[in-house]
């Protein structure tokens, strides 16, 4: 079992950066690929980023791309996303997932259903 705790959110304007951060408890944090997901108002909760244990592939929402970076530290047992040029678009709760690693994935694993364990959350808010 893993805990996730994220971090980082607030309030900004369109076009500036923040960066989120994702910290796991335990000691098996290799075990688990990792993304990150937002959710709306009034919307599902929709795949973001994520990536394998080994940080080897990445798979980004095609609205992110070239915008958004997921990176992770297994010796620090952290995963983060650094988000630039962010939009309004992109307001809405952000949570970090895990999932037991896969050693064949695929982008369609990574969905929201498909995750086992969620941290609480944290809100990014981009006025325009």
């Amino acid at each position: 079992q893993v805990q996730l705790v994220e971090s980082g959110g607030g309030l900004v304007q369109a076009g500036d950066s923040l960066r989120l951060s994702c910290a796991a408890s335990g000691h098996t944090f290799w075990n688990y690929d990792m993304g990150w997901y937002r959710q709306a108002p009034g919307k599902e909760r929709e795949f973001v980023a994520a990536i394998t244990w080994s940080g080897g592939r990445i798979y980004y929402l095609d609205s992110v791309k070239g915008r958004l970076t997921i990176s992770r530290d297994n010796a620090k047992n952290t995963v983060d996303l650094q988000m630039n040029s962010l939009k309004p678009e992109d307001t809405a709760v952000y949570y970090c997932g895990a999932r037991t690693r896969l050693f064949t994935p695929r982008p369609g694993d990574y969905a929201a259903a498909n995750i086992e364990y969620w941290g609480q959350g944290t809100q990014v808010t981009v006025s325009s």
